[in-house]
Formats: structure tokens, C-alpha cells, sequence
């Protein structure tokens, strides 16, 4: 079996992330993508037997629009907060992609070209691990996006990207996982 059927079959699994994936689709936003944690957690809970939702803080809902001002990215994040159900209303988080660059670098630090894609977003994670997202596409197909493969999310290896080895909040960001699942390797910064 492929990684990206095991992803599927694990996602498929869960409940609360097929909720969330149909809202997302309901939802109807231009170049669409659960990414990060919702996905990645819910490998690494599989993989060491816990509960599919056990660790997972929230549902990062990213998107794709050319208009980059703030009052259109709102009308998305109140959109999805009115259709999402209580807890979810608080933990789908709604982000367009084609802002990033404007605040990325007054809030961590780096530069951050303009992206042209969602999908192009998760090559800029600070692991190869958190690049990964997927979409509950109209047949109900779904459609992963992982720009460096899978294997590092199904080893439950952190390492960093190579397109940004430096990465402002490595150490916060794997100190966080590794709390939460100490089976996480680490593989330093060079």
C-alpha cells in the first residue's frame, strides 16, 4: 500500500477531519487545503496507537485569492465560523495564502516571497514533515499535496526544509511536537 493511501484510509478514518473537510468544501474557497497539523497529527496518532484527534489544536484551512486585503480574507474566516458547528467554529482556521508575504516577515523574522499557490505554501514549512495537505474534492475524491513526499511524516521525523534551514521557530515548533509525541525524531539544523 502506497503512503498516499495510508494517508487517505487514516484521514478517511477520522470523524472530525472528514467533517471538516466537507465544511471546507461546502465552503467553496479558491485553491483549498487542510494543512499541517490536522493531517500530519493524525498520522503520528496512528502511528503510536492514540486517538486519531489526540494532540491535533487545530484545522488550518488555507486558501488561494489574488485580493490580498484583509476585509476579504474576513468575509472567508466569518463564512467558515458561522458554518462550522461548536468546537470547530473555534478551531478552523481560515488563512489566504496569497497575504503571507505581507506579515510573514514582521511576525517571524525572514522574508517570504509571494506565494502562487496553496500547494506552494507547504514547501515553505518549517519541516518537510508539516508540507503536507489534502482537499475533499466534489466526488469525494481526495487530493493530497506533499511537495517532499510522505516518508518523514509516517518515521515521525523532523528535519528542516531544505528551501529554509533556518527557519524562524524551529526550536518552538519541535519542542512542541516532541512533548506531545516523544516517539518524534529530531534531526538538528546544520
Amino acid at each position: 500500500m502506497t503512503l498516499e493511501r495510508r494517508l487517505e484510509d487514516i484521514l478517511r478514518a477520522s470523524p472530525s477531519m472528514m467533517t471538516v473537510l466537507t465544511l471546507a468544501r461546502e465552503l467553496d474557497l479558491p485553491d483549498w487545503l487542510i494543512v499541517s497539523g490536522a493531517v500530519y497529527q493524525r498520522v503520528w496518532n496512528h502511528v503510536t496507537g492514540r486517538e486519531p484527534d489526540y494532540g491535533v489544536r487545530d484545522y488550518d484551512l488555507v486558501y488561494f485569492d489574488p485580493d490580498t486585503s484583509y476585509d476579504a480574507e474576513d468575509v472567508h474566516i466569518k463564512r467558515a465560523a458561522a458554518l462550522c458547528p461548536p468546537p470547530l467554529d473555534a478551531l478552523v482556521e481560515v488563512r489566504n495564502q496569497a497575504r503571507v508575504h505581507l506579515w510573514f516577515e514582521a511576525h517571524f523574522g525572514e522574508p517570504y516571497e509571494p506565494l502562487t499557490s496553496s500547494a506552494e505554501a507547504l514547501s515553505r514549512f518549517v519541516c518537510p514533515a508539516f508540507g503536507v495537505g489534502v482537499r475533499l474534492e466534489a466526488d469525494d475524491r481526495l487530493t493530497i499535496e506533499a511537495p517532499f513526499g510522505l516518508e518523514d511524516v509516517f518515521a515521525m521525523i523532523l528535519r528542516p526544509n531544505p528551501n529554509r534551514p533556518t527557519a524562524a521557530g524551529w526550536e518552538r515548533t519541535t519542542t512542541s511536537a516532541r512533548t506531545r509525541w516523544p516517539e518524534v525524531t529530531v534531526v538538528a539544523p546544520v
